[in-house]
């Protein structure tokens, strides 16, 4: 009789007696099929391929890092969020009443970009373009007339979440339901005189900054405050 029996990775074959040939060969083919499971059971790697990857990609990490000591992951992560732009425009009451350098003031202290700046006659064309997905109103033309009746002031703004934070800035549409706080809720009463206009995404963000302005009248710079604002 053969006995096979595995210590440690080991096969130890014990033999008690010695029959026919055809014994010995189906012995043999035991023997090897029980070697083959050893084999296979003590053939794990100490590593699987994941661990071994990890494994790599930490010292390639180490490496780099060494290399370049000013790798740090606040700053990889803020290096992936996304800057926007926004079209903010304070509308003729805003100029009228003298509230311009208020408004410019909440965004600046916010700590976003200012890229674009200018003081403009808005025809009835390009009202009505901006607005254009309000035609179906019945207020639209009340709209256009309002927007068309002075000045307005026209701004790009740049930063990371630059349009909804701009749009907490500003406040509800209507006035009276504006939190305390917000430049609609702090300056303004009623809807058809709300004093300022913001994007509402960050697509109409781009589309309204190239309606508003030509090229040439953005500017790009970096503001010296940039580094206390984000990391």
């Amino acid at each position: 009789m053969e006995g096979v029996a595995m210590f440690g990775g080991c096969v130890t074959l014990t033999s008690s007696l010695t029959r026919s040939p055809t014994l010995t060969n189906t012995k043999t083919t035991i023997v090897s099929s029980s070697l083959s499971r050893a084999k296979h059971l003590t053939a794990f790697p100490s590593q699987s391929h994941r661990f071994s990857y990890s494994l790599r990609y930490a010292k390639t990490l180490r490496t780099r890092t060494a290399s370049n000591p000013g790798i740090f992951l606040p700053h990889l992560v803020a290096s992936l969020e996304k800057v926007d732009q926004t079209y903010i425009m304070v509308k003729p009451d805003g100029v009228q009443r003298g509230l311009v350098g208020e408004i410019i003031s909440r965004f600046e202290k916010k700590g976003f970009k200012l890229t674009g700046l200018k003081l403009f006659q808005c025809s009835k064309e390009l009202a009505e373009e901006h607005y254009k997905d309000l035609k179906q109103k019945p207020f639209f033309p009340k709209l256009i007339d309002y927007i068309t009746s002075g000045p307005v002031v026209c701004m790009a703004w740049e930063g990371v979440g630059v349009v909804p934070s701009a749009r907490k800035l500003i406040g509800a549409t209507d006035p009276l339901q504006a939190e305390p706080g917000t430049i609609r809720g702090d300056l303004a009463v009623q809807t058809g005189r709300n004093i300022v206009h913001g994007s509402d995404s960050p697509e109409n963000g781009k589309r309204e900054v190239a309606l508003w302005f030509k090229e040439g009248e953005l500017c790009d710079w970096t503001p010296i405050q940039a580094p206390w604002l984000r990391e």
